[in-house]
């Protein structure tokens, strides 16, 4: 079987595998967030908390709960790796360095989980289970939280109230995340994944670079329960630092595929969920098709770009092999590349510097177009739903119209709100990215010069600010300058869009609905999917257009 055959029938798996789940898992989460009835242990959690879980919020109160949480988080595990070396099961690693602590503490909490060090050399049991893993769980249900209170607001009138945050975070983490990640965490250590509490020991001997035997210090870990809530929640953060292509953390073919069906699960189901609360299938099936369409355009696209043959190295290989997995191939290789960059999952099987010129264009854009094909876990709904008032806004321009989106109509707040979502993030990016080439130290960071180099740095800020959290693998990251600004841009990148959105949720939950006329744009028929499949391009490529011109698209052309 050829290459390209295998990587094709591994995408066809893929597709069928994510079309048998997303009807039962769609209406399960439908039933979760609309449910009134509490289970005895979410009771003991909301005790605990000191909340009330039936109070319903204004959107101002809900935002508060978000940011009242995740400040929380970011200071919990700032100090806890800054207590590292005091703590039982360190392993012997020292504290972590301030610089280094603020960048994980936000990255995590951001559901970025970006990393600038090495899993197994920094971080003990205690931090990797005890702080990692738990905000693993909590960002990826924050985002689904604010994904459902926005479809609140397009389903619910002449009120301000969106739903209880503390009630949201417990049931997206105890009846969604939890369950499914103790299933995905048994099949991982059926395929091989370790799952211990093992110490660094040596394992085997190898030859070194003098041609004598030698041997290697390896960490065992509960590297299975982090594992598939990494994928599960879009995060991304690995337990080793080759992250996904560690063989302890994704040693088969299989593992791998299944590991890919994960990250895209939750939202591609989240559409049917919207469609089922706000009482129109057809809607969701809209968004549906529309992530659809863009995130197989990028893969085959990707796959193309890495089984081309450019010379007499590619024609051995069948393709682009460096930087990939043997055991994994181009064709795996590129689907998951793909899932993660047009995700906010941010794990990596291969070495994503190592992709050609065109391949890292195609990463850098599916970041770029705010990861909403499928996206994260809840921040790729409401993404989505942003670009779709963006498209309904356009269309209404066109045949001189009032916009109208789901029965609410589309008016002045309504846009500056969406307009400030979309732009913020760009802003970020293009402007740590300006900084940082523009700067003596950070430039010394790079691995390569010219366009390579500079989409190292536009990759990194990309990543950060978007929270996806994968590297481009070429830049030295580990640097003050580069803890601190990718910190700050991680945290700006998430919270910020949320307070625009659950703002527009909260003005859309307050309208009456507009009754349904001749003139009324569908939005659940195919000519809206086209509509916003091209919004969402032509935004995007008016933004980051010249950014990647001087870089991929230079590299990819001289190549």
């Amino acid at each position: 079987m050829s290459p390209v055959t295998a990587g094709v029938l591994q995408l066809l798996a893929l597709v069928a595998a994510l079309a048998l789940a997303y009807r039962p898992l769609g209406d399960y989460m439908a039933r979760v967030y609309s449910s009134e009835k509490h289970s005895r242990p979410e009771k003991w959690i909301y005790k605990a908390i000191g909340a009330n879980p039936s109070a319903e919020m204004r959107w101002p109160a809900y935002l508060r709960g978000v940011l009242a949480f995740s400040a929380v988080s970011v200071l919990f595990l700032y100090a806890l790796q800054r207590l590292q070396g005091s703590l039982p099961g360190s392993l012997g690693f020292q504290s972590i360095d301030p610089d280094q602590a603020f960048n994980t503490a936000a990255s995590f909490v951001a559901n970025t989980n970006w990393q600038s060090y090495a899993g197994e050399q920094a971080m003990g049991h205690v931090v990797q289970t005890g702080g990692l893993a738990v905000q693993n769980f909590v960002s990826a249900a924050v985002g689904m939280a604010v994904a459902v209170a926005l479809v609140r607001g397009f389903a619910r009138s002449r009120t301000g109230e969106l739903g209880n945050f503390w009630s949201d975070l417990v049931r997206g983490t105890v009846r969604i995340l939890l369950p499914i990640s103790v299933i995905g965490a048994l099949v991982l250590v059926a395929c091989g994944v370790i799952q211990n509490f093992a110490g660094i020991h040596e394992v085997g001997q190898f030859l070194n670079q003098h041609g004598t035997s030698g041997s290697q210090q390896w960490n065992g870990g509960a590297v299975a329960s982090q594992e598939v809530i990494k994928e599960l929640g879009t995060n991304g953060g690995g337990y080793f630092n080759a992250n996904s292509a560690h063989p302890f953390e994704n040693p088969t073919p299989f593992s791998n595929l299944f590991e890919i069906f994960l990250i895209l699960v939750i939202p591609f189901a989240l559409t049917r969920t919207f469609g089922r609360m706000v009482g129109s299938l057809r809607q969701g099936y809209a968004l549906l098709a529309t992530m659809a369409t863009i995130w197989l355009g990028f893969t085959a696209l990707m796959m193309w770009t890495e089984f081309a043959h450019h010379g007499p190295a590619f024609e051995v290989a069948g393709g682009a092999m460096e930087g990939k997995e043997t055991r994994f191939g181009i064709g795996a290789s590129a689907i998951f590349s793909v899932a993660t960059t047009l995700t906010s999952t941010g794990a990596v099987n291969s070495f994503h510097s190592s992709f050609t010129g065109l391949g890292g264009g195609i990463q850098l854009l599916g970041m770029q177009l705010g990861e909403i094909a499928p996206g994260g876990v809840g921040s790729g709904l409401y993404g989505m739903l942003i670009m779709a008032i963006i498209a309904v806004f356009i269309a209404g321009l066109m045949v001189g119209r009032t916009p109208e989106y789901l029965g609410k109509k589309i008016g002045t707040r309504q846009i500056k709100l969406a307009a400030c979502y979309i732009l913020i993030t760009p802003a970020l990016v293009l402007c740590f990215t300006a900084a940082a080439m523009a700067l003596p130290t950070p430039g010394n960071s790079m691995a390569n010069p010219g366009a390579h180099g500079f989409s190292e740095i536009l990759y990194a800020y990309t990543s950060g600010a978007n929270n996806n959290g994968s590297a481009f693998a070429g830049l030295n990251a580990d640097t003050q300058w580069f803890n601190s600004t990718i910190g700050i841009a991680m945290l700006l990148g998430r919270f910020l869009p949320i307070v625009f959105v659950l703002a527009l949720a909260g003005s859309l939950a307050e309208q009456q609905p507009v009754p349904e006329t001749a003139g009324t744009l569908r939005t659940d028929k195919p000519l809206y999917a086209g509509l916003l499949v091209g919004t969402i391009l032509i935004i995007t490529g008016l933004t980051y257009f010249p950014a990647l011109a001087l870089g991929p698209l230079a590299e990819g052309l001289a190549s």
